[in-house]
């Protein structure tokens, strides 16, 4: 799936989402610009939901992208919303998200952090033991706040170093193989003002390999029937993060979100079964795999710099101050002429961003039609982590976004000026 559910060509030959063409997007609302089709959020959301069934809870991990109107429809469709600080919580809390839906993640939480998650009555997910002293001091005497536990089950699944998480060797969670998840569990339980009501565990970030997630269940299992045995705690809830991959070019081939929750789910429940353990709510948070496939950016071709016998620059109107994947990561995207999606390449080129850095590439040597200054260059797969990494680097506004649908083009974010670059400036 790598363009959103309602792509096609139409009748002028643009690609079209939403019923909307882009061409014609890009000259009103100019570039860059990022577009979400509204019917493929609510695809994937559903999806999730309909694959989990009564079995548990889908969160929509915020961080991939967040905006009121963004969030609203996947609120509509049922999910819940997992947040990783203060400022994620205050634009669900504006944005009308449903508080018992929520849960409040992130590692190194800040007392204001903890506050306004309490205020909120949002689940806590606690991540170091810092929080239990932090949350003895805001949750008032005689009442109890529900908490769940981040755990490293040690397993590294197969995907990026910068984007794996449930290593030993890892900033974030209690180590199982240390003992210190068992130790943070009896903590808990021991805390007067905690009710906990589950584990939780994240393993990494665009998977393609689910057998990653059947083997972080079992070592997860393995501590239950332990904590069972010594401590008579079986959780209520048992998290198994997000995570899944989703296709960035034409080459990958992700599982699709029923065969992640099925995954997940039939490894919890078989597992259990032969551990005689009672099988818990389960809890899955995605992010990436509902907000990228829903999303494209659109920019505008600039200058063109030929270096004869070792390759053609395109330079663009965006870069790195929207998507600074391909710099962190070296993510690699595919990348369509608007104008004429189907027309055949031309030769190998590389789309450069308009950043002062040297590093400012979108993608290296890909295959594009000739192309001229003015086209406008369509990137698929853009929905999830180009947005919320986004920076005003260089003295660059960040794009505006739209979500798409019936034909009409919504403005979700509207483009920076330059006057908001000094809002927070003090003269």
């Amino acid at each position: 799936m790598l363009f959103p559910v309602s792509y096609r060509v139409n009748a002028a030959g643009h690609m079209e989402v939403g019923g909307c063409d882009l061409v014609d997007l890009a000259r009103e609302h100019g570039t860059p610009l990022y577009i979400y089709d509204e019917a493929t959020v609510r695809q994937r959301a559903s999806e999730y939901v309909a694959a989990m069934g009564e079995a548990g809870q889908v969160l929509y991990s915020a961080k991939a992208y967040a905006s009121p109107h963004f969030l609203r429809v996947v609120a509509d469709e049922g999910l819940g919303l997992d947040v990783v600080s203060a400022g994620e919580l205050h634009l669900a809390l504006k944005s009308d998200f449903p508080r018992e839906r929520i849960h409040f993640l992130g590692n190194n939480k800040s007392v204001e952090d903890l506050e306004s998650a309490y205020r909120a009555g949002a689940t806590i997910v606690i991540d170091g033991d810092q929080e239990f002293d932090l949350l003895r001091d805001i949750v008032p005497e005689g009442q109890r706040t529900p908490v769940m536990l981040r755990l490293s089950p040690g397993v590294k699944p197969d995907t990026h170093d910068h984007i794996s998480t449930g290593q030993l060797d890892s900033k974030f969670g209690f180590s199982i193989e240390s003992g210190a998840a068992r130790a943070a569990v009896e903590k808990a339980l021991q805390h007067p003002r905690l009710e906990l009501v589950g584990l939780h565990s994240h393993i990494g970030s665009q998977i393609f390999a689910l057998d990653a997630y059947a083997d972080a269940m079992e070592i997860m299992l393995d501590l239950l029937v332990q904590l069972r045995d010594e401590l008579r705690f079986e959780p209520r809830k048992l998290g198994a993060g997000g995570g899944l991959g989703i296709a960035y070019t034409r080459n990958d081939d992700p599982p699709t979100p029923r065969e992640f929750v099925e995954t997940v789910r039939s490894a919890m429940v078989a597992g259990c079964g032969r551990r005689d353990l009672k099988v818990p709510e389960l809890v899955v948070e995605p992010g990436r795999s509902i907000a990228g496939p829903a999303g494209m950016a659109l920019y505008t071709v600039g200058s063109i710099k030929d270096i004869p016998g070792v390759r053609r620059y395109v330079a663009v109107d965006g870069g790195m101050g929207d998507n600074i994947r391909p710099k962190l990561y070296g993510a690699r995207y595919e990348a369509f002429l608007a104008s004429d999606p189907d027309h055949a390449p031309d030769g190998k080129v590389t789309i450069a961003g308009k950043y002062c850095e040297s590093t400012d590439i979108l993608i290296t040597d890909i295959e594009m039609p000739q192309l001229k200054p003015g086209d406008i260059i369509a990137v698929p797969a853009a929905g999830a982590y180009c947005l919320a990494m986004a920076s005003n680097y260089n003295g660059m506004p960040r794009p505006e976004v739209l979500m798409l649908g019936d034909g009409k083009a919504r403005v979700m974010r509207r483009r920076e000026t330059l006057d908001d670059l000094l809002a927070a400036e003090v003269f």
